[in-house]
């Protein structure tokens, strides 16, 4: 057994995972997410906004007192879209080791995708080949294959990044929908011609858009990890949600039991992304898994040693 601890430093929140690695499974020990949106105005601005970055060391500092008093043998720091979007990433760099005594690394698109891959299909038993879907905030991942990643592909259609370019109003009007749709759809009919949908035998969705709908779904009060896991929604229940969200301001969205706090304004978005895959790749329906790229960090790390 090896215990690792892993953070990743999203566009839209920033997650702990500590587990336990025993025969290549993880065991969660400690978990957490907060929204901390380091990518704010990365799109519009090209750079990492100072109050952004001092926003996720605050909450890497607190994990990293949590990993050592569960004594990690490993620990990785990774960053993500809104990071690799950046030129300058040195005061990122600098105030996360401050604060944790780890030096961040940023993966590329490829890396993000194949961790989440691993993750994703160890967690539930999806029919293969499957393709795992990975909302994040700044971008996201598809990633076809069997055992491992055979073809995927990374697109800047992430939530944070869809709602500040073309969802401004609260609620967006449906222009605005109509309008982001197509630009979802167009960067799908690009991925189609090195990722082909009709492959897979069945859709994973990882990451906060798709447990978040998942829990909008089962009707949860508070939000449960352990009753979302391996929940599944038609096509038909997605559009519902989506219909639903698009309907209402973020202050509605917020004061839904499940929905983390400073997820409300980028939902809606996320869950436009899901539709969109859902109707391009002919997915009737969606299985969602709550592992996802920390747990196949935490299998790396482990595996490192």
């Amino acid at each position: 057994m090896t215990r690792v601890a892993a953070v990743d430093c999203g566009t839209n929140s920033t997650r702990l995972l500590v587990a336990d690695v025993v025969d290549g499974a993880t065991v969660w020990r400690d978990r957490d997410a907060i929204t901390t949106r380091l990518g704010q105005g990365v799109d519009h601005d090209g750079r990492l906004h100072p109050g952004a970055i001092a926003r996720t060391a605050d909450v890497v500092g607190g994990y990293a007192a949590r990993w050592r008093a569960l004594g990690c043998a490993r620990v990785a720091v990774v960053a993500t879209s809104a990071v690799r979007d950046v030129a300058d990433r040195a005061a990122f760099y600098e105030a996360i080791e401050d604060v944790s005594g780890v030096r961040p690394e940023v993966l590329d698109g490829d890396e993000e995708a194949a961790l989440a891959f691993e993750g994703a299909v160890t967690g539930v038993d999806p029919a293969r080949p499957a393709l795992v879907l990975d909302i994040g905030g700044g971008s996201t991942e598809l990633i076809l294959g069997h055992d491992r990643p055979q073809a995927c592909e990374s697109r800047q259609i992430g939530s944070v990044r869809l709602t500040e370019r073309l969802l401004p109003g609260d609620p967006p009007s449906q222009g605005a929908l109509a309008a982001a749709a197509r630009v979802i759809d167009g960067e799908l009919a690009d991925v189609a011609h090195r990722l082909d949908p009709s492959l897979a035998r069945s859709l994973v969705a990882v990451a906060g858009t798709a447990t978040t709908l998942a829990a909008l779904h089962l009707g949860l009060a508070a939000y449960d990890p352990h009753a979302i896991h391996a929940a599944v929604l038609s096509r038909g229940e997605v559009g519902r949600l989506l219909a639903e969200l698009g309907g209402s301001t973020a202050a509605r969205i917020a004061g839904l039991g499940p929905v983390a706090p400073g997820r409300e304004d980028v939902l809606t978005a996320g869950a436009l992304i899901l539709d969109r895959v859902m109707a391009w790749g002919g997915f009737e329906e969606v299985v969602v898994s709550e592992r996802d790229l920390l747990d196949g960090l935490c299998r790396a790390l482990a595996a490192a040693g």
